[in-house]
C-alpha cells in the first residue's frame, strides 16, 4: 500500500477510531457471543452465528485501519492561499456555471456527494497548487470541465 495522505486530525480520528474497535468493540462483540452461546446448540443458533459475522467484521475494519495507519503520511495544512491537501476549496465550473464548495481530505474521508474529495481523485489533483482565479482543466468521463477557483480557506 503506497502512503496515504491526510492531515494530523485525520490521523487522530484513525487512532481513536482503531483503539475503540480494539478495547469496547471487541468487548461488546465478545460478550455478544458469550451471550449467545447459552442459547444453547451452536448449529442452529443464529444469535451465535450473527455475533460471529459481526466479530469478522470487527476484526477486518481493525485491520484496514491498521494498514491505514502505517501507511498514513502527515501533511502540512498551513492557510497559503493556494489550495492544499485540507483547504476548503470554492469553485466554479465554467462550462455549466455551477458553484460548489469541496474539501481535500484523505482516500479515508472521502465522500464525494457531500463534497469531500479524496487527495487522489482527479478534480483534487488538478486543484492542489493553485490558487484563487486560476482556471484548473480536469478530464472527466464525461469530457474536460474548466473549474475557476474562487476562494480557499
Amino acid at each position: 500500500m503506497e502512503g496515504i495522505s491526510m492531515t494530523e486530525q485525520e490521523l487522530r480520528t484513525l487512532r481513536d477510531e482503531l483503539s475503540e474497535l480494539e478495547t469496547s468493540g471487541r468487548t461488546q462483540i465478545a460478550a455478544r457471543i458469550k451471550t449467545a452461546r447459552e442459547f444453547g446448540d451452536l448449529k442452529e443458533n443464529g444469535e451465535y452465528h450473527a455475533a460471529k459475522e459481526a466479530q469478522a467484521h470487527l476484526e477486518t475494519r481493525i485491520l484496514r485501519l491498521r494498514e491505514q495507519l502505517r501507511a498514513a503520511v502527515v501533511v502540512e495544512t498551513a492557510t497559503t492561499g493556494e489550495v492544499r491537501h485540507g483547504s476548503k476549496v470554492t469553485v466554479t465550473d465554467l462550462g455549466s456555471g455551477d458553484t460548489r464548495e469541496l474539501k481535500i481530505v484523505s482516500p479515508n474521508d472521502a465522500r464525494p456527494g457531500d463534497g469531500m474529495l479524496s487527495a487522489s481523485s482527479p478534480v483534487a489533483q488538478a486543484l492542489l497548487g493553485h490558487r484563487p482565479e486560476e482556471v484548473v482543466a480536469v478530464e472527466t468521463p464525461r469530457g474536460v470541465r474548466e473549474l475557476r477557483i474562487d476562494a480557499v480557506a
